[in-house]
């Protein structure tokens, strides 16, 4: 693992990365005249291609879009600025060493990732053990 800033190791070691209830998939709808009034997603995101919804599993099911990538969330419990360095690239890093994928969504108060349901538990301890050797890395500074 490659930390380079202090400020990185401050925020790896401050996060606590929490695995929320449910399951999410990631769905598209059609840019003209794309509505979510009937859907209440978690979060949103406007491409060129059309709107990027991430909704409960169930309900993306009920309304006819495919979920067999059923996504877990771990939502990083620390406040890093939307201006910090090296938060999702630690954590990113540390998932792609060990072979689990992760959408990554940059909220305003957190960070959020979201994992293969079936990798999910496996991701939270390898976020746990980058939490404890950042702290370590940190009190070496």
């Amino acid at each position: 693992m490659t930390i380079v800033s202090r400020d990185k190791f401050e925020m790896l070691s401050n996060m606590t990365p929490s695995l929320e209830d449910g399951e999410y998939v990631f769905c598209s709808i059609p840019s003209e005249g794309s509505k979510v009034h009937n859907l209440n997603p978690i979060g949103t995101f406007h491409e060129r291609e059309g709107l990027t919804v991430i909704l409960a599993k169930g309900e993306a099911h009920e309304a006819g879009f495919e979920t067999s990538l059923a996504m877990r969330q771990i939502t990083l419990n620390v406040n890093s600025a939307l201006d910090g360095v090296g938060l999702t690239a630690g954590v990113a890093a540390s998932l792609a060493e060990a072979g689990i994928p992760c959408n990554m969504v940059a909220a305003y108060h957190h960070d959020h990732i979201f994992v293969p349901a079936g990798l999910a538990d496996r991701a939270l301890h390898l976020l746990e053990t980058l939490q404890r050797e950042s702290a370590r890395a940190m009190r070496k500074c």
